[in-house]
């Protein structure tokens, strides 16, 4: 039998037509994750899989696909969800989707920030719950974003980049941490971390997992932040000590966070949910309808290229 193409998750409806296309059988799980099991068995025999960021791809994953495969063509940006050592040393090319979903990432970004700074959810809240209410000159005071605020970007690549273009329409000043490939025409002051920490009105994070930025933001260095500051997540949920963060929301550290990523995912911990100072997405940053086609639709041009014999558009290894 020929090796089929194995989706542990269901993409979008053009691009399952694509894979359908690629000349393999198909074997596809529904919308919700598969389990372990499901996951090692159906990926025997693969010859590409064209995963998510929710399934696990480490070295019991890629013995039991087999030799056979080629390719896992991974629907996100980050891939720390696969071990690419292990994949490279089984021949196996690895490849992720920059580049598609930098805007949806950066809309969401300024969202959670403008949400948690105005107190959009206070404001909701109250008016649900009928509470009688008066206008005055002290009420539910927020942070001015273009009132001389500071963003501090933490991960200055293509996504840290246009959340900058869009604060910069809110007249904030930039600070970013140091970049290999600075831009040269961008209005941003570079700085390292705790500096950042240190001057920034909000806190915006874009660094990508790895063992050396996993709990980068802990109890140091909120404790290095304002008092009135904002930490926004819209990386990965293992950048961010969440004890540390609810001590730190609670204790008055810092004054508010938004966080569409957590480190227990799907699971939230249940003292953010408790707190009113949090605004809470559940990882939306690509959910946009065009985002997630352009998304779905160079997973499956990638695993299609391996297939092929010719270089992925976008790989990792």
């Amino acid at each position: 039998m020929k090796p089929h193409v194995y989706v542990p998750r269901l993409l979008t409806d053009a691009a399952m037509r694509r894979v359908r296309e690629l000349g393999h059988p198909v074997v596809a799980g529904s919308e919700a994750p598969p389990d372990r099991t499901a996951l090692l068995r159906d990926a025997a025999g693969a010859a590409a899989v064209v995963c998510t960021l929710t399934e696990r791809v480490d070295a019991e994953f890629l013995d039991a696909a087999g030799p056979g495969l080629k390719v896992v063509a991974n629907t996100a940006v980050g891939y720390d969800n696969i071990d690419v050592p292990a994949a490279t040393e089984r021949g196996v090319r690895v490849t992720n989707t920059p580049g598609v979903l930098d805007g949806a990432t950066a809309d969401l970004t300024m969202a959670l920030i403008l949400a948690a700074a105005r107190r959009v959810l206070d404001g909701d809240r109250l008016l649900r719950e009928r509470t009688p209410w008066v206008w005055g000159p002290r009420m539910m005071l927020g942070l001015d974003l273009s009132a001389g605020t500071t963003l501090g970007i933490v991960g200055y690549g293509r996504i840290g980049r246009a959340v900058a273009r869009r604060a910069r329409a809110f007249d904030m000043a930039v600070l970013a941490t140091p970049t290999r490939t600075p831009a040269p025409d961008d209005d941003v002051e570079f700085a390292e971390l705790p500096e950042l920490l240190e001057r920034s009105d909000v806190v915006s994070l874009h660094c990508p997992l790895t063992e050396a930025t996993r709990h980068l933001i802990d109890a140091a260095a909120l404790r290095r932040m304002k008092p009135s500051a904002i930490l926004v997540n819209t990386a990965r949920g293992g950048i961010v000590d969440e004890d540390a963060l609810v001590e730190a929301l609670r204790s008055g550290t810092i004054a508010a966070a938004g966080l569409d990523v957590f480190e227990g995912e799907p699971e939230v911990d249940p003292r953010l949910v408790e707190l009113d100072n949090t605004v809470l997405t559940p990882h939306l940053g690509s959910a946009g309808v065009t985002t997630r086609e352009r998304m779905c639709g160079l997973s499956v041009a990638n695993a299609a290229a391996v297939l092929a014999g010719r270089e992925p558009p976008t790989p990792v290894n």
